[in-house]
């Protein structure tokens, strides 16, 4: 098993910074981390939960959403089974409850409903 657990959302004004970060834990990861694709998801009141960012743990295969690209970083800390999601830049668009996800498996995916794992979401509020 895998569990997520998401922090760092809050309520910021046009233009501010958050930082999400995602605790990954569990003896399935533990023991096969490597092998994981972590995502972030968003999903706003009313949409889809729709892709925003992505890694393999190993480090490779960083992808983001256009809307997002120069603004977001995703990134993970080793030491601390974690990954964060890096926000500049923010828009009142990027308001939506944030996902931490996890699928087992080398390749890439920008569905969510391929993912098998998810952190409970982090509320993210940017204010005009």
């Amino acid at each position: 098993q895998v569990q997520l657990v998401e922090s760092g959302g809050g309520l910021v004004q046009t233009g501010g910074s958050l930082t999400l970060s995602c605790a990954a834990s569990g003896s399935t990861f533990s023991d096969d981390r490597s092998n994981y694709l972590m995502g972030w998801f968003r999903q706003a009141p009313g949409k889809e939960r729709e892709f925003v960012a992505h890694m393999h743990w190993s480090g490779g295969s960083r992808s983001y959403r256009d809307s997002v690209k120069g603004r977001f970083t995703i990134s993970r800390d080793t030491a601390n089974n974690t990954v964060e999601l890096q926000m500049n830049s923010l828009k009142p668009e990027d308001t939506a409850v944030y996902y931490c996800a996890a699928r087992a498996g080398p390749y890439t995916d920008y569905n969510w409903r391929t993912y098998h794992y998810w952190g409970q979401g982090t509320q993210v509020t940017v204010s005009s």
